[in-house]
């Protein structure tokens, strides 16, 4: 996998883009990070735990149409390649969209539309890039909410957007319950995510 993103880089005379990443093979993970394909890292057991207690809870209450004894209201994924520019294609741990703003699921490789939230759990060969690199250029496309899920540090951050940079309008650890923006209709209990706690 490596010796084959090492390949396209070199053979690179121009910026990376959605293209690129279609063209690897189906078991390669990668993401064009500043014009340059980038590998996602391997999942830890504590990423993929954190993942996946995020996506159960998030995707029970509110992936499905509003309304009910639910919330509901939003298309929520796992890893799909987002288009945020030209030469920025990301594959975020979780991707959102407001069905009030997107009736249609969104569809395609890469999708084109720009999320209403987004959350990235932390590896640490890949955290800087989830916290400064992308951290921007979300920004920079006006996604409303941007979370950061960290396992090594057990911590949940929620930022939401405002001209002048993202806000962290909640950080919170095991042992709390929350109530996380934009998900504030449903408690999370912080703890869930890193396997401390169970439903």
């Amino acid at each position: 996998m490596y010796t084959c993103l090492v390949a396209l880089s070199a053979s690179r005379s121009t910026p990376a883009t959605a293209a690129d990443l279609a063209a690897l093979p189906d078991d390669v993970h990668a993401e064009v990070i500043g014009g340059t394909v980038v590998e996602k890292a391997a999942p830890s057991m504590e990423h993929g735990d954190a993942q996946s207690a995020l996506t159960e809870r998030l995707r029970s209450m509110f992936h499905r149409k509003a309304g009910g004894t639910v919330p509901g209201g939003w298309w929520i994924v796992v890893e799909v390649e987002v288009e945020m520019e030209t030469h920025e294609v990301f594959r975020p741990d979780l991707t959102g969209w407001r069905r009030d703003r997107h009736p249609q699921k969104p569809s395609g490789r890469p999708v084109r539309v720009r999320p209403d939230w987004v959350c990235e759990v932390l590896s640490s060969s890949n955290a800087d890039h989830d916290l400064v690199t992308k951290f921007r250029v979300f920004h920079r496309n006006g996604v409303p909410h941007y979370w950061i899920v960290d396992p090594d540090h057990r911590v949940l951050v929620a930022y939401r957007w405002q001209e002048s940079g993202y806000l962290a309008v909640l950080t919170a650890k095991p042992g709390e319950t929350v109530r996380a923006e934009p998900f504030e209709a449903a408690e999370l209990r912080v703890g869930l995510l890193f396997g401390e706690e169970e439903e």
